[in-house]
């Protein structure tokens, strides 16, 4: 099992807009219980897809501003970003084939 690598807000730009792999970004709380349980599953998934697709998680407690530029409410949210842009956004509440934001 791998660990996913935190993103904040200094390292959002570098690590997830100008990567070249299409990736996935889980939004959470912590000490959430949904975003505790989901963790496991994302972190072997990130083992079997290393190379290929690039996981990062961010705190929202700690990164407000990015919190709000991609409406990540309610956690866990996962979206998926290729070319810097999202393009798919999973969370308990919808899902989205398209992001007007980032």
């Amino acid at each position: 099992m791998t660990s996913l690598k935190s993103v904040n807000a200094r390292t959002f730009h570098s690590e997830v807009v100008k990567s070249k792999r299409s990736f996935s970004s889980i939004s959470g709380l912590l000490w959430s219980q949904s975003c505790t349980m989901i963790a496991p599953i994302l972190e072997e998934i990130a083992g079997e897809m290393k190379g290929i697709v690039k996981f990062v998680k961010l705190n929202v407690d700690k990164n407000p501003q990015l919190t709000a530029r991609f409406g990540v409410v309610p956690t866990p949210t996962l979206k998926i970003f290729h070319g810097g842009k999202g393009r798919r956004t999973f969370s308990a509440q919808h899902q989205s084939t398209a992001s007007s934001t980032g």
